[in-house]
């Protein structure tokens, strides 16, 4: 499964913002890391923040393009259990955007 992401590095504090629509219509997770957009730092950021937030090991997330970009594409390796969970996640997210006004 791929993951369409819009980060931020440089942040204050390293969170999930939810998710919105770009320009070109793509739909995007937002992310915040307060690492700095060097050497990897916030790409191994953003890493850390979703597989901490997806329960899923840092090893089964992997930055698929978009390395010196704010976009980005990740990779989720896993089985059908795994990719089921994210996709919960990921929809849950959506809905409560959505209740809040905010979002795609």
């Amino acid at each position: 499964m791929t993951v369409a992401v819009r980060l931020q590095p440089g942040a204050r504090r390293s969170q999930v913002d939810g998710t919105t629509q770009l320009d070109d219509g793509t739909a995007v997770l937002r992310a915040r890391v307060s690492e700095p957009p060097e050497k990897g730092k916030a790409n191994a950021a953003l890493i850390k923040l979703l597989s901490k937030a997806w329960r899923l090991p840092k090893s089964a997330i992997e930055l698929q393009s978009g390395q010196s970009d704010r976009r980005k594409t990740l990779l989720v390796i896993g089985g059908k259990e795994r990719l089921d969970a994210l996709s919960t996640w990921l929809g849950k997210l959506e809905s409560d955007e959505k209740a809040r006004g905010h979002g795609a």
